[in-house]
């Protein structure tokens, strides 16, 4: 049976996700805007064994505080869309640096894949990363990738589709905090257990937000 499978490729600039769209997609792309903004769009597509993949590649960030237009474009993208794998293009060479983004989906919630990319340039700094380790402690797979020598696209595409069929068993991801945040948390996770905005994300990943004061997250709640 055929079946569509909206992707959300995200990443930080200059991870390679240009690259890693230009190789799941080929000739197949659209160019546009999102709505309302001038920021450009791209979307592409890809058929895979009766899948029918549509791929947009969202703006490059550093993080989904929604500060900058980018990051805002990218976040509702993830939090009101909510396309069936987020392809967060990971450079394997500058790993700290790139998981914060990570995380942060993560905690979000999001059914995430991630494409360990620049493995080649990593290599190159005798780098050395135990990707079964690294998929184990984030509970989500890692596909390590050189997309400018297009290595790693169809393991990509494969995890792609066992993600939106649930057939890649997710472990838990919280990140622990100190514990007086731990107890803040707690509280407002069971005052938001009891509002519509509970239902739709996880009240841990908006109690959060509260707490960081985010402008987009408390707008929702006034709302």
């Amino acid at each position: 049976m055929d079946r569509d499978i909206t992707v959300a490729l995200v990443g930080n600039p200059n991870s390679g996700k240009t690259t890693v769209f230009n190789n799941l997609t080929g000739a197949h792309q659209y160019v546009g805007n999102w709505p309302g903004v001038t920021v450009e769009r791209k979307e592409g597509k890809l058929d895979y064994n009766g899948y029918h993949l549509r791929v947009v590649d969202l703006p490059g960030v550093y993080s989904l505080t929604a500060y900058s237009l980018d990051e805002v474009i990218a976040r509702n993208f993830v939090m009101d869309d909510k396309p069936d794998v987020v392809v967060n293009i990971v450079d394997a060479s500058n790993l700290e640096r790139n998981l914060y983004l990570t995380v942060q989906f993560l905690e979000m919630g999001a059914p995430v894949v991630v494409a360990l990319n620049m493995m080649d340039e990593a290599e190159r700094k005798r780098y050395q990363i135990d990707v079964l380790r690294l998929s184990h402690l984030l509970g989500v797979p890692v596909v390590p990738m050189s997309a400018n020598r297009n290595r790693g696209t169809k393991e990509l595409v494969k995890e792609i589709v066992n993600v939106a069929e649930k057939r890649h068993r997710r472990t838990g991801f919280k990140i622990e905090y100190r514990r007086e945040i731990e107890g803040e948390i707690s509280r407002l996770e069971s005052l938001i257990s009891k509002t519509g905005l509970g239902n739709a994300f996880p009240p841990r990943w908006l109690a959060v937000k509260l707490l960081e004061e985010d402008e987009d997250v408390v707008r929702k709640f006034r709302e």
